[in-house]
């Protein structure tokens, strides 16, 4: 099954890894691994329904204590200030530094008993789920972040960049990191879109979601004829918000200094409704899945890095945008009090 907000998908009808689907007919649920894996899901039943409330002991999540990082503290600001050392080399502008939390989970855990709780805890406009545990793919995500939108021949983007907990927190540092991403998401763009139609309706705009704020722009264009869903997916992703600028040298330095795959966290999870041209793709940030075969939960934080960024800062940043979903899940978040307990 997949659930995106009130849209549910059930009734699985087949699978496949090539981009071409999304253009055949039929609705689709889509999840893209930051590594490139595709999964495209096509459902027989869509409707709508409501998120159904959290049902006591459908979840029962790691304890806040079981949660372990792929880069620790010293780490982690070990490698903003490797980044900085690429900055002043002139190799990139900005790179996002991630690490993937990982905890011990249950073999009956359901993460769309995950998604009711994300739901009244940390309430996301690009929430969803996709259940394909005979293919891999077991995802709850509480995203904030619009990757792709497309009505037609109409795509969009949100990037977001610059995270603070209240808009006082936001520093010149997050303006200038979230300018440089959205040129790199017009230069995306613009490989797949028709000549002089990428405009940025929308510049540094302050969002507030549960327990923090962001910066996030708009980047809309209007697709090429001949172009559809492989030449968007090729010339966009992975989506630059969590990459950098240049994005190929942004990869070589997040290759070089995480030591653990992203996997769905950093990659597109969403749906296209191949019949009626739309579609609508979250960056997978605020994303937990399921490792069945390592009998983990898993979880991404990051930050982007750039010459005004402070390694200590930065690491404080992976924290704030963790901690509220990390207690979510572990129980620890009362969703009614709106507190830790």
């Amino acid at each position: 099954m997949a659930r995106f907000g009130s849209l549910v998908a059930t009734g699985l009808r087949d699978v496949t890894s090539d981009p071409e689907a999304l253009d055949s007919s039929g609705f689709w649920a889509v999840a893209a691994d930051f590594e490139g894996r595709l999964t495209c899901a096509r459902f027989a039943d869509v409707r709508e329904e409501p998120v159904p409330a959290p049902v006591p002991g459908h979840w029962r999540g790691p304890a806040p204590g079981d949660w372990t990082t792929s880069l620790d503290r010293e780490a982690y600001t070990a490698g903003v200030r490797r980044i900085r050392e690429h900055i002043a080399a002139g190799e990139v502008y900005q790179a996002n530094l991630c690490r993937v939390l990982s905890a011990p989970l249950g073999p009956d855990a359901d993460l769309d008993a995950l998604t009711a709780l994300l739901a009244r805890g940390n309430p996301a406009p690009y929430a969803g789920t996709i259940r394909l545990p005979e293919h891999g793919v077991e995802i709850a995500t509480a995203s904030p972040e619009l990757f792709l939108r497309r009505h037609g021949k109409v795509v969009e983007s949100g990037p977001i960049k610059g995270t603070g907990r209240t808009e006082a927190d936001l520093l010149d540092k997050d303006h200038a990191e979230n300018v440089m991403i959205v040129d790199l998401v017009r230069n995306d763009l613009g490989r797949v879109c028709a000549t002089g139609s990428v405009t940025v309706p929308d510049l540094c705009v302050v969002e507030k979601h549960p327990g923090l704020v962001h910066l996030v722009s708009t980047v809309r264009g209007e697709l090429a004829d001949g172009a559809g869903w492989p030449e968007l997916l090729a010339a966009t992703f992975p989506p630059g918000s969590v990459t950098g600028a240049p994005k190929s040298s942004a990869l070589r330095i997040i290759d070089a200094l995480e030591t653990a795959p992203r996997g769905p966290y950093c990659g597109g999870i969403g749906w296209v409704d191949a019949d009626r041209g739309t579609g609508q793709l979250a960056v997978g940030i605020r994303t937990f899945w399921a490792d069945r075969h390592a009998r983990v939960l898993r979880f991404g934080t990051g930050a982007g890095i750039t010459w005004g960024s402070a390694p200590e800062r930065e690491w404080q940043e992976t924290e704030l945008k963790a901690a509220r979903l990390l207690a979510v899940a572990s129980g620890t978040y009362d969703a009614m009090g709106g507190s830790l307990t």
